[in-house]
């Protein structure tokens, strides 16, 4: 009987959206997931430090290995940690349809935007709160998605909007995008896939 779902949680930086996670789960509101592993595509990132600080197993499977060898390794990860499903949380590599086929409807990502605006290749970080600045939009957000073989775009899980203020800047913007809806949204996805898992598991 699987009582919680082994969370894989990818990340690229600073992690943040990590934290949002690891918060939730302290907090009681991932009752049917636990953080088992953080996977790295950059050994600077301070996300490590992160999962260290709360106790989570963290290795570094570097972005600059060829795509084979790079998912070769993750997958090995995964494997030895027994991981059930994936959450991308800043992830900045895109994984292939091989990977990804392999995981379906157990790869999560959180994109700061409302899809399918401004998302698809190329479009992260601060590029999608330029952008939607540059549009002129007046509502904003993130998205929490599943992952398939087409960058952002897998069937969506969660949206929350965000009202663009006069005067935003893309980091102005960026900061209230992750405070009033990626860090509530992902967890709240994470709870209702691992949910899920459990009870087709059981």
């Amino acid at each position: 009987m699987l009582k919680s779902a082994r969370i894989a949680v990818f990340v690229s930086g600073g992690g943040t959206n990590l934290q949002a996670l690891l918060d939730a789960q302290r907090d009681g509101k991932i009752p049917h997931g636990e953080i088992a592993l953080v996977i790295s595509s950059q050994a600077c990132a301070y996300a490590l430090e992160r999962a260290e600080k709360a106790n989570v197993p963290a290795h570094t499977v570097p972005s600059s290995l060829i795509q084979h060898d790079f998912e070769a390794a993750i997958e090995l990860l995964l494997e030895q940690y027994k991981i059930d499903v994936i959450v991308l949380a800043g992830f900045l590599s895109i994984l292939s349809e091989n990977f990804t086929k392999k995981w379906p409807r157990r790869i999560l990502n959180i994109h700061p935007s409302l899809i399918p605006s401004f998302c698809g290749r190329g479009m992260y970080g601060l590029k999608v709160h330029e952008a939607a600045l540059a549009r002129g939009v007046k509502v904003t957000g993130a998205t929490v998605h599943f992952v398939n073989e087409i960058p952002d775009g897998g069937e969506i899980i969660l949206q929350k909007a965000v009202e663009i203020e006069e005067g935003d800047t893309p980091e102005t913007l960026q900061r209230r995008v992750m405070e009033q809806a990626e860090w509530k949204l992902l967890p709240r996805a994470a709870e209702l896939v691992c949910r899920a898992i459990t009870e087709e598991e059981n």
